[in-house]
């Protein structure tokens, strides 16, 4: 129940954005009754931050398919990152819009513990060692510390987003966040960057796909 509550959430956030939805809409939309709702968030309070470890830790899952990616340039899976996070909230800009809110208040310092800021600390962990392996291989410059390149990389990445998403949404996400990734790479990349595909790294966190909100959404209002 708990997972139908969020994904219900998830869809009517990206379509409606978070001020106009209702507890009594999530539940209309999970199939439960609103009592049911507030037993697992006692508060909308409580399933936005809910929500908002839901999006660090797809994000730390996308870092771990890149650890585990030992044939890909780390330029290129920084690439894949950017692409990935830009094509996502482009998509689902009213969930993003509400969410991402949190999200910053957590990177930085304005929220101290709960499950959000912690899921946020083991994504900067991966990401951190994702940055180390990448200067140890030579594909990233060893003149910067690798904590300075993991800031730089997220206040990048979360500033343009931030951007986006608060100046009425104009032009691609994705196209800012490859253009910010590259950005990245020319202060950071060492030698010559290959020509590769990028790599799928959402793997099995079938909410970040594209169309999968939507999909579901269309399929529960048949239903």
């Amino acid at each position: 129940q708990r997972e139908r509550i969020l994904d219900a959430a998830r869809s009517l956030f990206a379509g409606r954005g978070f001020d106009a939805v209702t507890m009594g809409d999530v539940a209309e939309q999970a199939g439960v009754v609103r009592a049911t709702v507030f037993n697992h968030f006692g508060s909308k309070g409580a399933l936005v931050e809910a929500l908002t470890e839901g999006v660090l830790v797809a994000f730390a899952s996308m870092l771990e398919n890149a650890l585990a990616d030992q044939v890909t340039s780390t330029p290129t899976l920084v690439r894949a990152l950017f692409d990935h996070m830009g094509a996502g909230i482009e998509q689902f800009h009213g969930f993003y819009r509400g969410v991402f809110r949190e999200i910053m208040k957590i990177q930085v310092g304005l929220e101290e513990g709960g499950v959000a800021v912690h899921a946020n600390e083991r994504a900067r962990e991966r990401l951190e060692r994702l940055i180390e392996r990448g200067q140890e291989r030579g594909d990233l410059s060893r003149a910067f510390a690798t904590p300075d390149l993991v800031t730089s990389f997220m206040s990048l990445a979360n500033g343009t987003i931030t951007h986006w998403l608060y100046e009425a949404a104009s032009g691609s996400l994705r196209e800012r966040m490859r253009s910010a990734a590259e950005i990245w790479l020319g202060a950071v990349a060492a030698g010559e960057i290959r020509d590769e595909p990028l790599p799928d790294l959402i793997g099995g966190i079938e909410w970040l796909r594209p169309t999968a909100l939507r999909t579901r959404a269309r399929s529960r209002r048949k239903s």
